[in-house]
């Protein structure tokens, strides 16, 4: 996504992020993500909806020790928008 994206290109992206995050595969992360996408994506900046939307590639595994703190969350993933989605209470 460009800096050319349009007011309604940016909601369409919105919309199918909070969609992704609400159909991941798992029911707990089904919960963790929609529910934060939800509340957070109709706000997002461009470049946090690409943050976001990397974030939803990962396997839910992963996001779902990281989240726990379970595992440590790898440097490359900690951000202030993971901070955001692991304090985050559904």
């Amino acid at each position: 996504m460009g800096s050319a994206d349009t007011i309604e290109d940016i909601e369409i992206r919105r919309k199918r992020l909070v969609y992704r995050a609400w159909h991941r595969g798992t029911r707990e992360m089904d919960l963790i993500l929609g529910s934060f996408a939800d509340k957070n994506v109709p706000a997002f900046s461009p470049a946090e909806l690409d943050e976001f939307e990397n974030l939803l590639q990962l396997q839910d595994p992963d996001l779902y020790n990281w989240i726990t703190g379970t595992e440590p969350v790898p440097a490359n993933i900690n951000s202030n928008l993971f901070e955001k989605l692991k304090a985050h209470k559904v």
